[in-house]
């Protein structure tokens, strides 16, 4: 089996699945953000009366911090309302927050091995980890909330065989950036990572990395357990790390070589991701209006570091606003205790509280009819952050550095 396959395999409590089988499975958590709670017409769980396993349940603000309109403080309101009703105690309010993506990694609910739903497209992003997650729609998620449990069909298995190393001003986006434009979509399929290439990915790298794979409609995005996701681990606190591996005569749909030291900075282009990504010699010179730095994709400390190296001592273009929007407040703490916040201001960048912000299209830097935004942020859908006469393309942190330092899509090699 596949490192999936076991996941799912062990939580059906089963001896084994294969693709095409249909499972009932006991998740570790079910997860959900701010937004579940103030989705018209998908208010179910306001008639939950029990809940089986509260202890398996984490809810958190998120998206909306601080919430830009009424809607979004009342769906905070029934969101803390909830937790009192249902006695859940991982509730993380403003103030102890993090995007959904980060938080499960930074309080330790992703973990090898484990099996998460959550109420959140990107939630594969926790298989950087080594565990098996998935977003579910308001109706499916009230059922887990409810019972702890739900039902999965085992999809067929794509595995990037990963070589060599990361070349100067790429990451972890870069590489889903590549894969994503030479290979296209995979729905109904689930995607594992290995090979060598592995170790030389950093855990934020590879949190970049399972997040995007949303974007390409995988339904797992796996990573391996090596000697570095151990020691990450360990200095979380982890007590217990039991990696899952996958079999050597596991069966994959298709394998594919990825050889790391041959890629370039890559981009998005406007509207859709698969097929659709280029290197960014392509898009040199296009000029910009606004560049996003955050988000579950590129929003930890690592990529802060990114940006202000290249921006340090220099200031943004004329006509460029920079936004950079920390994944979590231990991120922002961070960034203020280590200067990185002091040196992007200094650029010229506005610095926002920890939260999704604009990346889902809500607030603290929407853009108006005409405009182009470079973003590191998830998605690039026709009018994702405002106008729908706007473009959206997506970057590694680098590149959208060295943009914001010329005005124009830039190589950051250049720089």
């Amino acid at each position: 089996m596949t490192m999936s396959e076991k996941i799912l395999a062990a939580h059906a409590g089963q001896p084994s699945v294969k693709p095409g089988d249909t499972v009932t499975c006991k998740v570790d958590w079910g997860v959900c953000h701010d937004m579940f709670f103030n989705v018209d017409g998908q208010d179910i769980y306001k008639n939950v009366t029990h809940l089986d396993h509260p202890e398996k349940c984490v809810i958190m603000i998120d998206h909306a911090v601080l919430a830009p309109t009424t809607r979004d403080a009342q769906g905070a309101v029934y969101a803390r309302e909830f937790c009192k009703k249902h006695n859940i105690v991982n509730f993380f309010d403003v103030g102890d927050h993090a995007v959904i993506h980060q938080l499960l990694v930074e309080r330790s609910f992703a973990a090898p091995g484990k099996l998460i739903a959550g109420g959140d497209s990107h939630t594969c992003a926790a298989g950087a980890l080594n565990c098996a997650a998935r977003g579910f729609g308001p109706a499916d998620m009230t059922y887990v909330l409810c019972t702890g449990e739900t039902w999965y069909q085992v999809v067929p298995t794509i595995l990037y065989k990963l070589t060599g190393k990361l070349p100067e001003g790429c990451s972890g986006k870069d590489v889903f950036l590549y894969i994503a434009g030479v290979y296209g979509d995979v729905t109904g399929m689930t995607v594992e990572f290995g090979g060598e290439g592995v170790a030389g990915l950093t855990i934020s790298q590879r949190q970049s990395i399972a997040t995007m794979c949303a974007e390409i409609n995988a339904e797992f995005a796996v990573f391996p357990c090596d000697d570095r996701a151990t020691g990450f681990l360990k200095a979380r606190g982890d007590k217990e790390i039991i990696p899952v591996e996958p079999d050597q005569n596991a069966e994959y749909y298709d394998v594919r070589e990825v050889d790391l030291s041959k890629l370039e900075p890559y981009v998005a282009k406007p509207h859709f991701i698969p097929k659709n990504c280029v290197p960014v010699k392509e898009a040199e010179g296009l000029p910009i209006q606004q560049i996003v730095v955050g988000s579950c994709s590129n929003g930890r400390i690592e990529d802060l570091q990114t940006v202000a190296d290249i921006l340090k001592g220099k200031h943004i273009a004329p006509g460029v606003r920079v936004i950079v929007t920390p994944a979590s407040q231990r991120i922002y703490l961070e960034a203020v205790k280590n200067g990185i916040v002091e040196t992007l201001a200094e650029a010229g960048c506005v610095v926002t509280n920890a939260s999704c912000g604009c990346c889902y299209g809500g607030h603290m830097g929407l853009i108006g009819s005409g405009e182009r935004c470079l973003a590191t942020t998830t998605r690039n859908f026709k009018g994702r952050l405002g106008s729908p006469d706007s473009e959206v393309m997506l970057c590694g942190p680098a590149t959208a550095a060295a943009s914001a330092l010329k005005g124009v899509i830039t190589d950051p090699r250049k720089i």
